[in-house]
């Protein structure tokens, strides 16, 4: 089975891009973040036309939200409230084997690293304190991907001594991290297959003009598994070729394959 992630930043601008990653990789579910859509409104019968005709969708007007589209049942489970704003940032399923599938999409947190003059930056390290007690309660098998919005190591990053003072890479950002990864014995998938020092990165900045030769990039997005799942991951792949697709998102696409 492959499980594959994607902030689209909005499903229906960029739909081209998602059916074609589709056709070209075939997942068997593809998880989506940012898919800036009423539920009403979510193009479903296109990726029904594909045989992903099981679809559960958490969205909103015009930000956030967040989707699964399955080759494969799925049965409807949570919508977490991690941001205690009733914002669309979570979606667990289960599948048929039991498994646990949680897609989430970790709030940015503004531009200036300070809880008391930026609440933007307080709100997302609430948000990860609120999902590292779920955490920890947490006792099924699980995989847990999305928009993390935060590259915890050195090598997740172009520059980590120019980012140590950029949101998404300080030092608050990564404790808060890692606490939620301990409180679980989550298994990093990303670097358990590209083990650091090894550069990887998952997001370019659409400042960058040519992204791919100043390769100015982060790892936001990320795939982890409680161990037992991990145990069967057969293999980890960034996709990085849609970034220089048509109209691209400033993301690219995570997929897992797993030995079920």
């Amino acid at each position: 089975m492959k499980i594959a992630s994607w902030n689209i930043n909005s499903v229906r601008f960029r739909i081209d891009l998602v059916l074609r990653f589709l056709r070209e990789r075939e997942p068997d579910i593809l998880c989506l973040q940012e898919t800036k859509v009423v539920d009403a409104d979510f193009p479903a019968d296109a990726f029904r036309e594909l045989g992903y005709k099981h679809i559960v969708l958490h969205g909103q007007p015009s930000y956030h939200g967040v989707a699964v589209v399955s080759r494969v049942p799925v049965t409807k489970d949570d919508r977490l409230d991690w941001q205690a704003n009733r914002e669309a940032r979570h979606l667990g399923v289960r599948l048929p084997n039991g498994v646990r599938l949680e897609n989430v999409y970790i709030p940015a947190g503004g531009d200036l690293p300070d809880r008391a003059l930026n609440p933007k930056f307080g709100q997302k390290l609430d948000f990860l304190d609120r999902m590292t007690r779920w955490s920890d309660a947490l006792d099924v098998p699980t995989v847990l991907v999305g928009d993390f919005n935060i590259a915890p190591l050195p090598s997740d990053v172009w520059s980590h001594r120019q980012l140590l003072g950029t949101v998404s890479h300080t030092p608050i950002e990564v404790e808060a991290l890692d606490r939620l990864q301990a409180a679980n014995d989550w298994v990093d998938l990303g670097r358990r297959f590209q083990p650091p020092p090894e550069p990887v990165f998952t997001w370019w900045s659409y400042r960058n003009k040519d992204w791919a030769a100043s390769n100015r990039g982060r790892r936001l997005d990320h795939q982890w598994a409680t161990p037992d799942v991990a145990a069967i991951a057969r293999a980890h792949h960034v996709v990085i070729e849609p970034r220089d697709w048509p109209k691209p998102s400033d993301h690219v696409p995570l997929v897992t394959e797993f030995d079920w």
